[in-house]
C-alpha cells in the first residue's frame, strides 16, 4: 500500500475507477445519439434523471444516510439540479441533434477551463492564477480551431449547437461553485441524490410542456440507450465520481475530462459511423493541453526537472 496520503495520488484502484468513469460518461454521448432517434432532447433529460433517481435513493438508504429536512438545503439541491443536470443535459442533447457525439464531448471538455475561471472569480480560496488563465486561453483557442472562422460570419444550426454545448460546460462550471458554496457540509451521496431529485422536479413540467407525455412504445435499442444513460452514465457515474474524489482528490478527478472525448469519439466512429475532421482533432489536442496546464502537475514536473539539472 502506498505511503502517500489518500486523496493526493492515483493508486491502481482509483486509476481503474477513473477509466471506468470516462467510459460511462463518454458513453453518455453515444447513448444520447441513439435515444435522439425517437425521443426529443428535453424528454431524454427527464428520462436520464428520473430513471437514475430510484437507484441513487436505494444506495443512500442502504448506506444509512438520513434525508435532510430543511427547505434551505432542498432549495440548494434544486439549484444544483438546474446547473449540473437540467440545463447542461438539455443543451448537450439538443446540440447533438446538429453535431456529432464525439464533437459534443470535445467541446464539453472545456468544463475544466470554465470551472477554473468561474471559481477564480467567485471563490476566495481558489484564486485565478496566471497558470489557470493560460490553460483557459488554450481551451478557448481549441474551441476556435474546432468552430473555424465561419462561426464568426454565420450562425447556422451547427454553430448554434456548438455554442449550446459550450453553454452547458459553463453551466457545469457554475454548478461546481454552487456546490462548494451551499452543499459542502452534506454527505456526497446525499448531494448526488438531492441534485437528481431537484433536476427531476424541474424537468418534469418543462418536458411535459415542451414535448407532451413521453412515449413508452420505443424500440429496444432506444430503451437500452435511455437505461444506459440513466443507470450507467448518471447513477453509477456519480457513485464512482465520489469514490474517486475520496481516493484521489479533486485535482486527479479532473483528469477524467481528458479521457472522455477519446471514448466518445471512438464509440461514435466505431458504432455510429461518425467521422470528425482534422479541425476537431487538433482542437481536442489544444483543449487537452489547456487542461494539463490548468491542472499544473506536468508544468511543475518539467520545471522541477530543469531546476534539478542546474
Amino acid at each position: 500500500m502506498s505511503s502517500q496520503t489518500p486523496g493526493t495520488t492515483i493508486d491502481l484502484g482509483a486509476g481503474l475507477l477513473l477509466t471506468a468513469l470516462a467510459l460511462v460518461w463518454g458513453g453518455s454521448f453515444f447513448f444520447a445519439e441513439i435515444a435522439l432517434r425517437e425521443v426529443p432532447p428535453l424528454t431524454i433529460t427527464l428520462f436520464r434523471v428520473a430513471l437514475a433517481l430510484p437507484v441513487l435513493f436505494l444506495v443512500v438508504r442502504l448506506k444509512g444516510i438520513a434525508l435532510p429536512r430543511g427547505l434551505r438545503i432542498w432549495g440548494a439541491y434544486l439549484g444544483m439540479g438546474a446547473l449540473n443536470n437540467a440545463i447542461p443535459f438539455s443543451l448537450i442533447f439538443w446540440g447533438q441533434t446538429q453535431i456529432e457525439s464525439g464533437l459534443a464531448s470535445i467541446l464539453n471538455g472545456t468544463t475544466a477551463m470554465f470551472g477554473a475561471v468561474v471559481a477564480g472569480l467567485l471563490l476566495k480560496d481558489e484564486p485565478l492564477t496566471p497558470q489557470k488563465l493560460i490553460g483557459a486561453a488554450l481551451g478557448f483557442v481549441g474551441v476556435a480551431v474546432i468552430m473555424g472562422p465561419a462561426a464568426l460570419t454565420s450562425l447556422d444550426p451547427r454553430n448554434l449547437a456548438q455554442i449550446a454545448v459550450l453553454a452547458a460546460a459553463f453551466s457545469y462550471a457554475l454548478a461546481s461553485v454552487w456546490g462548494k458554496s451551499f452543499l459542502a457540509g452534506q454527505p456526497p451521496l446525499m448531494n448526488a441524490l438531492g441534485m437528481v431529485t431537484g433536476s427531476t422536479v424541474l424537468m418534469l413540467p418543462v418536458a411535459l410542456y415542451s414535448d407532451g407525455m413521453p412515449r413508452f412504445d420505443l424500440s429496444l435499442p432506444v430503451w437500452g440507450a435511455l437505461l444506459g444513460i440513466a443507470v450507467l452514465s448518471t447513477a453509477l457515474a456519480y457513485l464512482m465520481y465520489f469514490e474517486i474524489l475520496r481516493r484521489a482528490g479533486s485535482a486527479n478527478l479532473m483528469l477524467v475530462t481528458l479521457l472522455i472525448p477519446p471514448v466518445a469519439v471512438a464509440l461514435g466512429a466505431g458504432l455510429l459511423g461518425e467521422q470528425l475532421g482534422r479541425e476537431a482533432m487538433l482542437g481536442f489536442v489544444i483543449i487537452g493541453l489547456g487542461l494539463v496546464v490548468t491542472d499544473g502537475r506536468l508544468p511543475r514536473a518539467v520545471l522541477g526537472k530543469r531546476q534539478g539539472l542546474r
